[in-house]
């Protein structure tokens, strides 16, 4: 696998130049404890409970990276609500020079509205002429992945799991592997126990000051363990009355 040519290193919060650290995102609980974070791998998660500031990370990221706030590519400017937050501003991120043959930001929760930018441009010849929106939502962010990310390439995704069956987390796990073992290199958020299981991944929590993680102390795995060899006791604790 090419490990030398991802593209981001390391991001800096630049916090000498925030002016109101009481103020979304900085004053989230999780980003109050971030200076900087190190990519060591071609793949990293990036884990942690809801409101952690995982998504608020890898906007700020894309956004730096001259990429579209709610997803696409660079060449991508679309916008249909403004609700990204100014973290990007205050961002530094370090590369070692190399320059990826393409990038992509892809978002399950506004995957619909990269669908319609892509129809509303006519530019469906690069996406060998695929209309995303005839697919289930599932169908069509795997088929993004086939036909748009290439080798040499940066991504970034954002909870792709939404969109994904168990069994469609499993296919994206294995581009994934193959486009890493091609030279890309990936940034995710997620809280799926398929995708963290990644045997040559990197997991960051960010509850716990984004420390790397072992697959199996992670909270997602051990959630997901406890209900499932549980799951009828679990039930008579989260339902009371059950009979």
């Amino acid at each position: 696998m090419k490990t030398n040519n991802l593209f981001i290193t390391k991001i800096k919060i630049n916090w000498e130049e925030v002016l109101n650290k009481d103020e979304y995102p900085f004053n989230i609980e999780t980003i109050k404890n971030i200076k900087e974070i190190n990519f060591k791998k071609n793949v990293t998660f990036l884990i942690g409970e809801n409101g952690a500031g995982k998504s608020s990370i890898l906007e700020a990221i894309a956004i730096k990276y001259g990429l579209n706030p709610e997803g696409g590519s660079s060449n991508f400017n679309f916008s249909t609500y403004d609700s990204y937050s100014n973290l990007h501003e205050y961002l530094t991120l370090i590369t070692n020079g190399n320059i990826p043959r393409t990038k992509y930001f892809l978002r399950a929760e506004s995957f619909y509205n990269v669908a319609s930018n892509i129809n509303s441009l006519n530019i469906n010849d690069y996406y060998k002429g695929v209309n995303f929106h005839n697919c289930s939502h599932g169908e069509a962010f795997l088929e993004l992945v086939k036909i748009r990310f290439y080798e040499n390439g940066f991504y970034i995704l954002d909870e792709p799991e939404a969109a994904l069956s168990p069994i469609k987390q499993m296919s994206l796990l294995c581009l994934i592997n193959d486009l890493a073992n091609k030279g890309c290199q990936f940034i995710i958020a997620t809280h799926s126990p398929i995708l963290i299981s990644y045997y040559n991944g990197e997991i960051l929590d960010l509850d716990n000051n984004l420390k790397e993680a072992e697959y199996k102390d992670t909270n997602i795995y051990k959630t997901y363990e406890l209900f499932l060899n549980n799951y009828e006791s679990m039930q008579e604790k989260l339902f009371e009355n059950i009979e």
